[in-house]
């Protein structure tokens, strides 16, 4: 049977599993700088889901939101934050450091954050970012600008601080040291393969160069990373390129689902090519899935290809508008209604879809 890399991609990627934590640990890491779209990244691969379950499973300090790879905020399994920053933290500050210099953040002004943090703390559990701000602006270090988001991304990298429960709407952050859970050390070996295999099991069939791309690692370390572990996966070769995939797997779904996919979802972020999961869809391209800054539209995926793009606006009832950019059948149709049903019951409303205007 021909190997085809978006059918084996897809049946490991969609696995519906059974808690939040679940889904999280299986894919190491999931991009997170869009909050409400990631709890249904979260909540898409679980069943049954809703926004307040995945939202519960942070509460309860099973997954933890912060900035471990690639200076990009992603949530992670709570057990895993501080191995993940001990490798891929490091990185993450070196490529920040001349945009600190801009802003004239320099090791003092790091030190001085941290120390003004923990006093803050000390008092209360649970702070805003409006409560951060304000206790640095007391403490004599400005956080106008960026300068406030950088050195909270900093200090998250050192593992000092990490986001906790949103309070009504506002999200809030905590000491680490206080929110995350003691974890067994290790040597950064087995934290490198660690990173790899779970990331091939969970994301694979994938490059070395999508490894790389996602962790953020520099090459030596991705490389290093696969080579501890490329014993233990399976191999395939797709327009000359070495795809590398666990043999063991943590459920499979339908390769023929449709998915109603929010902005930044791992299934297209987390790779460097995505030209098989688009050849679908060139009309896409840049002009629909790239909003800005390299941002990702939220997609309709169709038998692992994106075939769309939609949009909700939220009332009694959720409004899905969607745009469809490629050929699809009556039965493909049917079967993105079915999935955007499913994300109407994960916000407990009636969803509609209607075409983008």
């Amino acid at each position: 049977m021909t190997f085809d890399l978006v059918r084996e991609r897809t049946r490991r990627h969609f696995a519906r599993l059974a808690r939040p934590e679940d889904v999280v640990r299986k894919l190491v890491a999931v991009q997170a700088q869009d909050y409400l779209g990631s709890l249904w990244a979260i909540g898409l691969r679980t069943r049954p889901a809703t926004e307040a379950s995945v939202e519960r499973a942070i509460a309860e300090k099973k997954i933890v939101r912060s900035w471990p790879l690639r200076n990009t905020l992603h949530f992670v399994a709570a057990e895993d934050v501080r191995w993940i920053l001990e490798i891929a933290g490091p990185a993450a500050i070196a490529r920040a450091r001349s945009r600190h210099v801009q802003l004239g953040l320099d090791e003092d002004a790091f030190r001085k954050s941290r120390q003004i943090f923990e006093r803050a703390f000390a008092r209360e559990p649970l702070l805003s970012r409006k409560e951060m701000y304000e206790a640095l602006a007391a403490g004599k270090v400005s956080p106008e600008g960026q300068r406030g988001i950088h050195i909270l991304g900093r200090l998250a990298q050192e593992n000092v601080i990490c986001f906790g429960p949103r309070r009504k709407k506002e999200q809030t952050f905590a000491l680490s040291d206080e929110w995350l859970p003691k974890s067994h050390e290790r040597t950064r070996d087995e934290a490198l393969g660690e990173l790899a295999r779970r990331y091939f099991a969970g994301h694979g069939p994938a490059t070395l160069e999508d490894f790389r791309w996602w962790s953020g690692l520099v090459t030596r370390d991705a490389r290093h990373g696969l080579n501890l572990v490329e014993r233990e996966l399976d191999r395939r070769t797709v327009r000359d390129r070495i795809h590398y995939f666990s043999r063991a797997s943590t459920g499979r779904a339908r390769s023929d689902d449709a998915h109603l996919l929010p902005a930044f979802d791992e299934y297209l972020v987390a790779y460097r090519d995505r030209e098989a999961i688009l050849r679908k869809s060139p009309a896409l391209g840049k002009r629909s899935l790239n909003d800005g800054g390299g941002m990702l539209a939220p997609t309709l995926v169709v038998d692992g290809h994106v075939v769309g793009t939609w949009k909700r606006t939220l009332g009694s009832k959720v409004t899905i508008e969607l745009e469809i950019l490629a050929k699809i059948s009556r039965g493909e149709r049917a079967r993105i209604e079915e999935a955007a049903r499913r994300y109407g019951k994960f916000l407990g409303l009636e969803a509609v879809t209607v075409p983008r205007r």
